[in-house]
């Protein structure tokens, strides 16, 4: 029973509600932001090239007359939270000219435009996607039965399954994959070239429709890069020069190369399916001088270490994202060094370049 009269203790209480309530209502941050992208709200005021007024907004986006003023309660929110600011605009001329204010983008919802080559807007919508949020309804149920995923508790198929089925939602993911790793390959092509030397091939395991190879195979002529996913994500797809596509399992087989590149794949798996792909891998560069498996990942850094609150909270969602759609987690260095170890690897290095990943390269 709540033991009201104390104005100290009274503070507290109200302190904590605020607190509760502001992590009872953190999905209005996520669609409200997902609502404006669908309203073409970032591309609208990119256009504009200025300081963009409310009725100049409400006028090029595809909101009805009445409801201009609820225009100005969900950026009012959007705003707050950073994705665009305000700025005084000045429509009249002369020093008597009213000012009034006008939306700004920022530096995030520069990564919203779709025509920005780093987008981050394919991988909101997968995951504000309502098949990937059901599974989210279903995490208590999950921990009291044997599904290995919340996922699967909600579909009754594995994440990769049900994906493989449903159209729609494959393209998301793809999608969202392919904009992520066009901002890993800008960082590789231009600030990690020397991992590439002395390299005459790499297979981009589990590489989606080929933005990393594709980016890599142009910086890299001499590079023979092969592309290897399941079939029905490589479907049609067609190499030409120095890029490939090979359909396959990286459980079963991967291609010889003098580098394998895991790119966000093994955070997806526990740790006994990691040590199977990290075999894999390894037999793939067996013999080959210089052969080295190249993992893009994250690198958990504990609270005692130099990582600020916010980047914490990151992994933190990462891994529990992992937990839910499917068998995988992220891990910090000992327990890296554990699955390099368990796969049969003699050596690894860290290199953190990619702001919460890093590139770790492992030597058999």
């Amino acid at each position: 029973m709540l033991n009201l009269g104390d104005g100290k203790h009274d503070a507290e209480l109200l302190r904590a509600q605020a607190h509760i309530w502001n992590h009872i209502f953190n999905f209005i941050n996520s669609t409200s932001l997902k609502c404006a992208i669908e309203l073409g709200i970032p591309e609208a005021i990119h256009r504009h090239g200025k300081p963009m007024t409310l009725s100049h907004l409400a006028a090029a986006i595809p909101v009805t007359p009445a409801k201009t003023h609820s225009v100005t309660r969900l950026m009012r929110l959007l705003v707050h939270s950073g994705f665009f600011a305000v700025a005084k605009v000045n429509d009249g001329e002369g020093e008597e000219a009213e000012e009034e204010e006008g939306y700004v983008l920022t530096d995030a919802s520069q990564l919203l435009l779709p025509d920005n080559p780093l987008s981050v807007t394919p991988f909101l919508m997968a995951m504000l996607d309502p098949i990937l949020l059901k599974p989210w309804h279903h995490v208590s149920r999950w921990f009291g039965n044997h599904d290995p995923t919340p996922f699967q508790t909600a579909h009754g198929a594995t994440f990769w399954d049900f994906a493989g089925g449903q159209p729609g939602l494959n393209g998301f993911f793809n999608d969202a994959m392919a904009s992520d790793a066009r901002l890993v390959t800008t960082v590789l092509v231009s600030e990690f070239r020397g991992a590439f030397e002395g390299l005459g091939s790499l297979v981009d395991v589990g590489g989606g429709t080929g933005t990393v190879a594709k980016a890599i195979a142009a910086a890299f002529p001499e590079l023979e890069c092969t592309v290897l996913d399941l079939p029905h994500v490589v479907e049609g797809l067609q190499g030409e020069g120095n890029l490939k596509f090979v359909g396959g399992d990286m459980f079963v087989d991967i291609p010889a190369a003098d580098c394998v590149l895991l790119k966000w794949i093994l955070h997806d798996w526990n740790d006994e399916e990691c040590v199977k792909i990290l075999k894999k891998s390894k037999e793939a560069i067996q013999g080959r001088e210089g052969g080295k498996v190249m993992i893009i990942d994250m690198k958990v850094e504990n609270q005692k270490e130099k990582a600020d609150d916010e980047s914490i909270e990151t992994q933190l969602f990462f891994d529990m994202l992992m937990m839910i759609l499917v068998t995988g987690r992220e891990r910090d260095e000992k327990e890296w060094a554990k699955l390099f170890v368990a796969a049969g690897f003699r050596d690894y290095k860290i290199t953190p370049i990619l702001g919460l990943r890093s590139i770790i390269e492992v030597y058999p």
